[in-house]
């Protein structure tokens, strides 16, 4: 079986505060775009996990979210479920989502191995039970797991579906730099002089149906850490907008940058003008979507 896992970008970000153990509480409109990895399942008797990637640059072995995703997933299924702990899995990813891009590529990757095989094996889980499996493994999988467009809170857990963003095109564009999440978050700055993004304000503008008004509310609270120790973010986000982007932004913790546009070919204009003033490998013209995991074959 063949399952599609489409990565995510933050249309909104905002973070409200930190708890004691150091988890930070966020409230953020999440969307899903059809820029996706695909993974490829073969379930055998082997009794191990085996995985494959088409990028040689991921590790494969036992701390990727992949591998920690199927080993919890078929542990718990051993002791709940009855299953043959002789159970094993082969699973080839195809990677087409930037690393270390604030795309949330290893969340989704996850995401689709638990919901995957789930599936295959049989096993009965519920979303519910997914959701509660996957963010024991990271925060975003359990929107990975549904996609769509969200309101999420807590420490992104809490998941309030909303209506659907109104359609577009996106351009995704990955510098040629990674960031690390732990400094963005170590380095954010929340005081009483903190200026938050309004999330209610892009609830009211995804409601109302305009992708005008929704362009107008763009805005992530991390990006006041992430663009100033890299200015190609800022230079990126001016030339989309120079270039018939409505508005553009960073995704996450960086270092993506997005851009929404009401045409395609302005899209792939922009795009293609970007690539001749700035130096990067990754850049893709995309879409919003309206689910998160999906089986294709």
């Amino acid at each position: 079986m063949r399952y599609k896992a489409n990565a995510k970008i933050n249309l909104s970000l905002d973070v409200t505060g930190v708890r004691e153990n150091g988890y930070h509480d966020v409230r953020m409109i999440m969307q899903s775009v059809n820029l996706c990895d695909y993974l490829d399942f073969e379930v055998n008797n082997s009794g191990k996990i085996e995985l494959f990637c088409s990028n040689p640059e991921i590790e494969c072995g036992k701390s990727n979210l992949i591998y920690k995703a199927a080993d919890k997933l078929i542990n718990k299924a051993v002791t709940e479920k009855g299953l043959d702990k002789n159970t094993g899995v082969t699973i080839c990813l195809e990677k087409n989502i930037p690393i270390a891009a604030g795309l949330a590529g290893g969340s989704t990757d996850a995401a689709a191995t638990l919901v995957g095989l789930n599936e295959i094996l049989g096993l009965g889980y519920s979303v519910s039970d997914l959701k509660d499996l996957g963010v024991t493994l990271g925060a975003d999988i359990p929107f990975c797991i549904v996609g769509g467009t969200y309101l999420s809170e807590g420490i992104g857990e809490v998941l309030t579906r909303i209506k659907d963003a109104p359609d577009c095109f996106v351009v995704l564009v990955k510098p040629d730099i990674n960031v690390s999440t732990k400094f963005v978050y170590d380095n954010l700055i929340l005081n009483e002089e903190t200026i938050h993004p309004d999330v209610d304000a892009m609830l009211n503008s995804i409601e109302s149906g305009s992708i005008a008004r929704v362009a107008d509310c763009l805005d992530n609270l991390l990006a006041t850490v992430t663009e100033k120790e890299y200015p190609v973010i800022v230079e990126i986000k001016s030339i989309l907008k120079e270039n018939d982007a409505i508005n553009a932004i960073m995704s996450g913790s960086g270092p993506t940058v997005f851009g929404l546009f009401d045409d395609e070919d302005k899209a792939t204009k922009a795009l293609d003008i970007l690539r001749k003033k700035v130096d990067f490998k990754q850049g893709f013209v995309t879409t919003f979507a309206k689910y998160g995991i999906k089986g294709i074959k």
